[in-house]
């Protein structure tokens, strides 16, 4: 079984930045497939924010496209998201996903794997 955990996460006001970092301890990645960043708020459903493939394709929601930027160190074994330019409607909890066997087709995917979640929040 998979684990992931994210860190990175806090409090920051518009306009800041924050990276969100994911690991998988102690997985041996004998190949990297999807994986993606989704987000959850209180009262709005899951979304997902960004995804990257195989190959480092990478897709964005449109609200946060040229803010976000999704990134896949294979050597560090970590998955990033930075987030610029933040504002409140991009606070939430955020949580990565992996599916290692699929590399394709990794937006909008229905993940299985998906790490507890790290809060985000953007004060005005």
């Amino acid at each position: 079984q998979i684990r992931l955990v994210e860190s990175g996460g806090g409090s920051v006001q518009t306009g800041g930045s924050l990276r969100l970092s994911c690991v998988a301890p102690g997985y041996r990645y004998s190949h990297v497939g999807c994986m993606g960043w989704f987000r959850e708020a209180p009262g709005k459903e899951r979304e997902q924010v960004a995804a990257i493939d195989s190959e480092g394709v990478t897709s964005y929601e449109d609200s946060v496209r040229g803010r976000f930027t999704i990134s896949n160190d294979k050597a560090k074994r970590t998955l990033y998201l930075q987030m610029n330019s933040l504002k409140p409607e991009d606070t939430a909890n955020y949580y990565c996903t992996a599916e290692p066997d699929r590399k394709f087709g990794c937006w909008k995917y229905d993940y299985v794997i998906r790490g507890q979640g790290i809060p985000v929040t953007v004060s005005s």
